[in-house]
């Protein structure tokens, strides 16, 4: 798979939002994926998105995860 990964993380800049994109970056590593990580910060856009409960984890635009930190092997299972 050659494409891209778009990956946004949501949240305010908070310790288990910084921790998430650690995780988020751990499990493309492992992977060996190409992917755009962007943290999203502004609660309009995370709102937007449908998500109430910070930090949150998007795949493709797909909200995968909201309100807690995932770890890099279940966010990986997301990504294959």
């Amino acid at each position: 798979m050659t494409d891209t990964v778009k990956i946004e993380i949501l949240g305010m800049g908070c310790n288990k939002c910084h921790q998430l994109e650690a995780n988020a970056r751990e499990a493309i590593a492992s992977l060996n994926l190409t992917a755009e990580v962007e943290h999203i910060t502004d609660m309009m856009q995370i709102v937007e998105r449908g998500v109430m409960a910070t930090p949150a984890l998007v795949v493709n635009d797909e909200v995968v995860s909201q309100g807690k930190v995932i770890t890099a092997e279940e966010i990986a299972r997301h990504l294959r």
